[in-house]
């Protein structure tokens, strides 16, 4: 079965209406870039019934009574809630929800953590620092390049952050002066822009003053004030003194071996609760928001369910806890697992891949985000990936770059990674709209809204079509997607805007689409 390429489109932007649902769209009825999800519900699903799907997300911790998810929250029925004891002896107690790999029994749970970069030059340094690769024995040269590699990038991002927290406080020390200033010549508390405008032209002799009503000019523009900067300051400390920090007790909390993959039973049961990056919300409305209930967003599918499984936070994702939540899924009956995150770098990918195989070998799928730095990942690796030496392991893995509305030069998003080799394919990423905490909704944009798209479809046709493999449901999304026949822009490695074709930006050259993607697997599941 063949699908055709499709032509470039003028579409006009769409309105903020249009916008909120044109990841359903369809590529010929619409002229926009969408999965032809409405259409395959329209024209395939009516009166069909199929089997609830669980899926896997994991992330940080998740809003679970939020209105439009806490119908699709995965319940494990083997556990009786808060009795202290593992009833379905699977290692983890009271884990009716879901796992948290980041918390304890005491409701502390980490925030932040190390940046895999500081975790590589605490991890090698002791081996590599002040040798030179000709001093390495040859079993050691590709852990030493990376080494190497890390220690340039690390140093250079240290002296931009202290560089960033130097100019930041004075931020800080400036702005009371200039605003108390301004406040004394104007006689007034509240500033305004046109008075600050004003008074800056005036005072044009007077350089100080000048200054001072241009500087608060910029901030009123801005909507800063003092305690923006505070936390803008406090941001970027936590970079210093954690994410940086070699010496930083990153395992103070879960209490566990981080050296030790076998170390496997830590963590908590509680997945929900406030974190200071809220992600797993956004990820999770995309992929199952409760459908047709007259409120918020309209999720893949209501055979969804959600098992949360904590292992995000401010920072990177430890390889450990990948390697184990991965596990967890895989043991509670998850049959897709979206993973919305990535990195540069990982001191333990053995670990990680080992935990890959064992998805393959029961047959799970595992999706995951392509990444937001606009940049060939063939030419410069990024974690995960179900690649060693330049080999594909395993069949059950896909990466998924974020594509935008227009069937034009943008077609591909901005910020999304991209690569022939290591990309499988794309899905909507750019003004997605979904669920965020307190009850709320938002539009949001990244590979980690496109990764759950797909996440989604693969679920839908694992629901209606049981007897696929996890290889299979790849094979057909890969297959079955939207071929667009133009050139789109991307950066090259020097960050030069550069003309490709969109075909040779991942593997299947195409658009995520549900539709052709339930067409083909009526077809193949006929034929087993």
């Amino acid at each position: 079965m063949s699908f055709s390429q499709q032509p470039i489109s003028k579409k006009k932007l769409l309105s903020k209406e249009e916008l909120k649902t044109w990841l359903h769209k369809d590529y010929i009825q619409d002229t926009i870039a969408g999965t032809s999800l409405e259409k395959a519900y329209t024209e395939l699903l009516q009166n069909k019934k199929g089997k609830e799907i669980i899926v896997a997300v994991l992330d940080t911790k998740l809003d679970i009574f939020h209105e439009d998810l806490k119908d699709q929250i995965w319940v494990n029925e083997d556990e009786i809630p808060n009795n202290g004891i593992d009833d379905d002896n699977n290692g983890y107690i009271d884990d009716v929800n879901g796992w948290d790999f980041l918390s304890n029994d005491k409701g502390e749970f980490i925030e932040y953590q190390n940046y895999e970069e500081t975790r590589v030059i605490r991890k090698y340094d002791s081996l590599f620092k002040g040798r030179h690769l000709e001093d390495v024995a040859t079993r050691h040269k590709e852990a030493f390049k990376m080494y190497a590699k890390v220690v340039a990038d690390y140093e250079a991002s240290l002296k931009d952050l202290k560089q960033i927290l130097k100019d930041a406080y004075a931020w800080r020390e400036i702005f009371p002066i200039a605003k108390k200033q301004t406040q004394k010549i104007l006689k007034k508390e509240k500033l305004t822009y046109r008075e600050l405008d004003s008074l800056e032209k005036t005072k044009q002799k007077d350089t100080l003053i000048n200054y001072y009503a241009g500087y608060m000019k910029t901030q009123i523009k801005n909507n800063i004030d003092l305690e923006f900067i505070k936390n803008y300051i406090k941001r970027y400390e936590n970079r210093l003194h954690i994410f940086y920090n070699r010496n930083y007790d990153e395992r103070k909390i879960t209490g566990d071996n981080v050296k030790d993959i076998n170390d496997r039973f830590y963590g908590y049961h509680k997945v929900y609760g406030r974190v200071p990056f809220e992600h797993s919300i956004v990820v999770s409305g995309i992929l199952g928001a409760k459908k047709d209930n007259g409120i918020g967003i309209q999720g893949i599918s209501n055979n969804i369910k959600i098992m949360p499984v904590v292992m995000v936070a401010s920072g990177d994702e430890h390889d450990k806890d990948v390697a184990l939540a991965i596990r967890y899924a895989v043991d509670n009956g998850a049959s897709v697992i979206n993973m919305s995150w990535g990195k540069n770098f990982s001191t333990e990918e053995t670990w990680v891949h080992d935990a890959i195989k064992y998805a393959e070998k029961h047959d799970v799928l595992l999706v995951t985000a392509a990444g937001n730095e606009g940049r060939s990942i063939d030419e410069d690796k990024y974690y995960l990936n179900d690649y060693l030496e330049e080999e594909e392991i395993v069949n059950n893995f896909m990466v998924i770059g974020a594509n935008n509305y227009k069937i034009t030069e943008r077609l591909v998003a901005s910020f999304s990674n991209y690569g022939k080799k290591h990309v499988d394919i794309f899905a909507p990423g750019i003004y997605i709209y979904t669920t965020d905490t307190n009850n709320k909704y938002k539009f949001s944009r990244g590979t980690s809204l496109a990764s759950p798209i797909v996440s989604g479809i693969a679920a839908l046709i694992r629901s209606y079509y049981p007897n696929l493999s996890a290889s299979e449901v790849k094979m057909i999304l890969m297959e079955s997607g939207t071929s667009f026949d133009l050139k789109v822009r991307v950066l090259d490695k020097n960050d030069k805007k550069i003309y490709v074709p969109f075909s040779e930006l991942s593997k299947s050259g195409k658009v995520v689409n549900a539709y052709n993607a339930l067409v083909l697997a009526e077809e193949i599941s006929r034929k087993k």
